[in-house]
């Protein structure tokens, strides 16, 4: 009876043992796994945030309104005492991009796109010139897949070749110091003889790319943009046709008008459409918003070329 009871026991010790090492090795499992943020929002779709380059009189109350789906982050550049802000109001859209990029670095949602504040603007490529339009176009999955994407498909102005590196346009300011900035800006590198992408400085930017950039460099860049001698158009401008190689494109980032629309917005089966174009974009003759459009269902649904 005693040996039976002994053996009882260390089938019990040994059963006890085996258990606390099991519940050692999952326990530590779990504990390196508790850390993980899933990027996925609670419906398990991707998260999606918009980076939102405004000045302290844009409406920016169409956000919310058109984009409910999107979180959002509105910068007032020349509002330092704004909820969101800048260091300084200099280099156009890129201080609250670079702003943005580096305060986050360690909490980047799924996809971003950065993008101005005003809803209807010339620069816009659709029919009716509306961000709200093209940001809800944009195919999420072809983003996370490829990483980056311009929010304009249409080559008018910036494609094949806005800037002649060793050759510029000297009365064009921004070209004639495109050198310069390029060298400082990405050290190093091989200076490209053409640099060409869409306008405007509005792109789709997944978290994986973005991440692809040290944060050092992020810091980096947004503090030549506050030092450099060169003004704020001539700064931003020289960022504008930088973005596209930061976040791993070739000099010269210009792909077909067709292919873009269908890969970025989903318009896929345009007809009619050239190297550079498909019929959808027309460069108003003032590159500006009227400040009568508003958002009325008579004017969206009539181009700006039309009124």
């Amino acid at each position: 009876m005693a040996r039976h009871s002994h053996s009882t026991f260390l089938c019990l010790l040994l059963f006890a043992v085996l258990a606390l090492t099991y519940y050692s090795l999952t326990s530590r499992h779990h504990h390196d796994l508790s850390g993980y943020r899933s990027p996925t929002t609670s419906n398990g779709s991707p998260s999606k945030h918009l980076v939102v380059a405004a000045m302290s009189g844009d409406d920016t109350t169409w956000i919310q309104r058109r984009l409910p789906d999107w979180s959002s982050s509105i910068y007032n550049a020349d509002d330092p005492r704004a909820h969101l802000s800048v260091p300084m109001n200099k280099g156009r859209e890129a201080m609250v991009y670079l702003t943005y990029l580096i305060d986050n670095y360690h909490n980047f949602p799924d996809i971003m796109l950065l993008i101005h504040g005003l809803q209807y603007q010339w620069h816009n490529d659709d029919p009716n010139y509306d961000t709200a339009t093209v940001v809800s176009r944009v195919q999420i999955p072809y983003v996370l897949a490829s990483g980056y994407a311009n929010l304009r498909c249409v080559w008018e102005l910036g494609c094949p070749n806005e800037i002649r590196v060793h050759t510029p346009m000297l009365e064009n300011p921004s070209e004639r110091h495109y050198r310069e900035g390029f060298q400082q800006l990405f050290p190093g590198r091989e200076l490209p003889e053409l640099v060409g992408a869409s306008c405007c400085a509005q792109f789709a930017l997944s978290r994986e790319q973005a991440r692809k950039v040290p944060l050092g460099d992020y810091v980096r860049i947004r503090k030549w943009l506050i030092d450099t001698k060169f003004e704020n158009e001539v700064s931003g401008r020289i960022m504008e046709y930088s973005w596209h190689m930061l976040f791993g494109r070739d000099a010269v980032h210009c792909p077909d008008a067709r292919s873009c629309y269908c890969n970025v917005f989903g318009l896929c089966g345009l007809e009619n459409c050239t190297e550079g174009a498909c019929g959808r974009y027309l460069l108003p003759p003032i590159p500006a918003q009227p400040p009568w459009w508003k958002e009325d269902p008579a004017l969206v649904a009539t181009p700006m070329k039309d009124l």
